[in-house]
């Protein structure tokens, strides 16, 4: 690797979620800030607090199966045997890229990514070797030996039809390739678009837990697998990657469906409250879940700006300046956002 490019790649990407460097920006804006500029469910898992010995001892193996068990039914996996559990998504995509392809990873192949979509996703792929295709036509992907489908997309919320998954999991498959599917946003879909009971040797699924339990902190990320490939990334992350209160909020949060099934229409009902709040700012959503907004308007620099004038943080994007993502306010911060939102639209 040239190791001018290799620092280029290593370079940090600007996230969602930098509180710090909204003070920064804004210092002379209202505190507390409210956080908008993330995907992350306002409303928290109320989990129990964790018995002593999940901070004082070293996880137990059947912890760890009986968390992988619970989120296999939970997403609808063919078994606990076809997950890899990991402190997040994001180290396991260079993982699985070294399962499927081999320690030289990327030399000489290339790698298809679904976008704009997370850009840690080709930062990953170029550091492992990739040449990368950052396009915004599915039908591009098949010529890549990689692809990477978010399903549904961050941040403008585009859903792909499983059965265009599928196919092209099985075209990559035929010619040794692999589809890589981040379903980190799948728990606010209709079940029926996951791909995670479909996986196959060109067809390996991540899903998040942080986002829809509104407990990123608590890192907590799956790979869906054929089982030879879960258990060599399980065996690589080594039998203590979960920490004991991760395994043991994730296997309460799992088992509660009632919650869950309660939040799903209770964040439904958040974004169309958020819809109506940005309609009458002048503000028209054009995509998203229902964890997230998307907006496309010529002021959206403008928007965020002044938002953050206000104290409250919302997601913009340098390489699409009239692109924002909004997320949902919790609970004390609606009054506040519709304070702001009527302030820009008389000053408009």
């Amino acid at each position: 690797m040239d190791l001018k490019q290799g620092k280029q790649d290593g370079q940090a990407i600007e996230h969602g979620g930098n509180l710090a460097r909204a003070q920064q920006m804004f210092p002379d804006a209202p505190t507390p800030w409210i956080d908008l500029s993330t995907g992350i469910n306002p409303h928290s898992y109320p989990y129990s607090p964790p018995p002593a010995t999940a901070f004082s001892r070293l996880p137990e193996p059947a912890d760890l199966a009986c968390l992988k068990g619970e989120a296999a039914r939970a997403y609808g996996a063919p078994s606990a045997d076809h997950l890899a559990a990991a402190p997040g998504t994001h180290i396991l995509l260079p993982l699985i890229i070294e399962a499927v392809f081999g320690p030289s990873a990327g030399a000489g192949r290339t790698a298809a990514i679904l976008s704009p979509t997370y850009a840690e996703h080709a930062r990953l792929a170029r550091l492992c070797g990739f040449t990368v295709n950052e396009t915004a036509h599915f039908e591009d992907m098949s010529s890549a030996d990689l692809a990477i489908v978010v399903n549904p997309n961050n941040p403008d919320g585009r859903l792909f039809a499983r059965d265009d998954l599928l196919a092209l999991s099985r075209r990559l498959s035929s010619k040794g390739g692999l589809l890589l599917v981040d379903e980190a946003f799948m728990e606010v879909i209709a079940p029926s678009h996951s791909v995670v009971d479909g996986v196959h040797d060109g067809l390996i699924v991540l899903r998040s837990f942080g986002k829809f339990y509104g407990l990123a902190g608590v890192r907590l990320g799956f790979a869906v697998a054929p089982q030879p490939i879960a258990e060599w990334l399980s065996a690589r992350l080594g039998p203590w990657a979960i920490p004991g209160p991760t395994l043991h909020v994730g296997r309460e949060a799992f088992r509660d469906h009632a919650w869950q099934a309660q939040m799903c229409a209770r964040l439904t009902q958040d974004a169309g409250r958020l819809d109506g709040l940005l309609a009458t700012a002048g503000l028209n959503v054009c995509g998203g879940t229902s964890l997230f907004r998307y907006l496309r308007d010529r002021r959206a620099q403008a928007v965020f700006e002044h938002l953050g004038q206000a104290g409250i943080l919302v997601r913009r994007f340098s390489e699409h300046p009239d692109v924002l993502r909004i997320g949902l306010p919790g609970v004390d911060g609606w009054e506040r956002l519709e304070a702001a939102l009527c302030a820009k639209m008389r000053h408009s």
